[in-house]
């Protein structure tokens, strides 16, 4: 006779949220939301903030140890980023204001200007138009009346 040996069906036990704060070897510092799976690796999830050691600042949530979703980037330029990321890209919905005080409120795709967007420059006027990486064809004045 044989013997049928019953498989022991086991289910994934689920990632364990945490707040931590760390530094990294290069000097980077990391504060906010992190996740543990079950094989004990962490890494960022949730809401944080991380300082490079440049300067260079990101406050916002993180999703598999990256940028993802809404956020602020802070460029050692003065430059400054807000809104949403995907892969640590600039990706959706945001506002990027330069070190002029000139900004650009539109479309991002994979760090890129892309899309319907609003350009505002050092004087205050407005463009509108479509933008596609660091062309925009056809830009419109907005006048203010």
């Amino acid at each position: 006779m044989s013997e049928k040996k019953k498989e022991k069906s086991v289910e994934p036990k689920e990632s364990v949220i945490l707040t931590a704060s760390y530094i990294f070897p290069n000097g980077d510092k990391y504060s906010g939301e992190c996740s543990r799976s079950p094989e004990g690796m962490v890494k960022r999830e949730g809401l944080g903030t991380q300082t490079s050691a440049n300067g260079l600042v990101y406050t916002g949530e993180w999703k598999d140890d990256k940028l993802n979703g809404r956020g602020r980037l802070e460029l050692i330029s003065g430059a400054v980023y807000e809104g949403e990321f995907k892969d640590n890209m600039f990706h959706g919905e945001g506002t990027y204001t330069f070190q002029s005080g000139s900004r650009y409120t539109g479309s991002f795709h994979r760090n890129r200007l892309e899309g319907e967007g609003e350009y505002t420059d050092a004087q205050g006027l407005v463009w509108t138009g479509t933008f596609h990486g660091t062309s925009a064809p056809a830009l419109k004045l907005k006048l203010n009346m």
